[in-house]
């Protein structure tokens, strides 16, 4: 049996990735300091194969059996997190990141970085492929989690090719689905919010930025792909089906039978304009496409926020 380590498994994504492991016949060891997640995440499993050790990875990571598996996934990821504590953001994409790869230098053990799509700051290329460079801002309020996370994907570059660390990176565009906190600023789940109390949808600026939202289940398994591959180079995960935030919030307004108000708001600095991958590379190294249409995706979270879909 494969030992996977999941750093952030008690979050939105990490707990899903824990649930998918296991599925799969893993032993799983979820590390979180519970900063930005919660126990919530994972009382649901009753695995003797799954271990929870409360730990922050800013501290050396001593795990005392083989590990095959380091799912790097730490991170304050939502804007109002490392918006209130952005050196901490920056620590975590250093030191954090240092001390997940130590651990996978020390077990052999193949290791995942769970970068961001953020990476590629306002682009100026449409869709975005990896070998794009990016046009990010440094010293603009987003740049702590912008610039940790491409420091990460220099570091792991590093360990791999002077440590001889199997390394592997993904970029993940905006995901969605169950178990997304309410108030974590990102738009979905705050769209929901505010739709399921009939209060207005608040959307920055006209609302013609456009994201690809990608549904949890799809990019776990994109993940449990790449980690299972050879790749050491960057590879884009995320649906390539681009809406405007707009879209975004009539959508939601329209599946929950809310009668909710669109209401706007100034745009935040150094917001990105577009956001598309270009999924060429992980179709052709993992075979890997979404299936989850946006609405099928928020029709399926609406049941665990206590409310049906409206059928239109």
């Amino acid at each position: 049996m494969a030992t996977a380590v999941v750093t952030g498994g008690a979050g939105f994504l990490g707990s899903h990735l824990c649930d998918f492991l296991l599925a799969k016949g893993h032993r799983v060891i979820c590390l979180d300091n519970l900063e930005s997640s919660s126990l919530a995440n994972l009382e649901h499993i009753r695995d003797e194969d799954f271990v929870f050790v409360y730990h922050d990875v800013l501290e050396r990571i001593e795990i005392d059996e083989p590990v095959d598996l380091v799912f790097h996934l730490a991170a304050l990821a939502s804007p109002i997190d490392y918006l209130r504590q952005p050196l901490h953001s920056l620590k975590v994409g250093s030191y954090g990141t240092h001390n997940a790869l130590g651990l996978a230098k020390w077990k052999r053990a193949r290791f995942l970085l769970a970068s961001t799509s953020e990476i590629y700051g306002d682009p100026k290329v449409h869709p975005q492929p990896e070998d794009y460079w990016g046009n990010v801002n440094p010293t603009g309020p987003r740049g702590v989690y912008d610039e940790a996370k491409r420091y990460g994907e220099a570091m792991t570059m590093a360990y791999h090719r002077q440590q001889g660390v199997d390394t592997s990176i993904v970029r993940i565009f905006n995901t969605y689905g169950t178990r997304m906190r309410p108030y974590d600023g990102r738009a979905i789940p705050t769209f929901l919010r505010q739709a399921l109390e009939d209060k207005p949808l608040t959307v920055f600026g006209e609302g013609a930025q456009t994201r690809s939202f990608c549904y949890v289940d799809d990019l776990i398994e994109g993940l449990y792909l790449l980690a299972m591959s050879e790749e050491h180079l960057p590879v884009n995960l995320g649906n390539p089906g681009e809406f405007t935030i707009l879209e975004l919030a009539e959508t939601v307004i329209r599946i929950t039978g809310s009668k909710s108000e669109i209401v706007r708001e100034a745009l935040p600095v150094d917001d990105p304009q577009i956001r598309q991958p270009d999924i060429t590379r992980a179709k052709e190294i993992l075979g890997w496409t979404p299936e989850v249409e946006l609405e099928e995706g928020l029709r399926r979270m609406l049941p665990s926020l206590g409310r049906e879909p409206v059928n239109v």
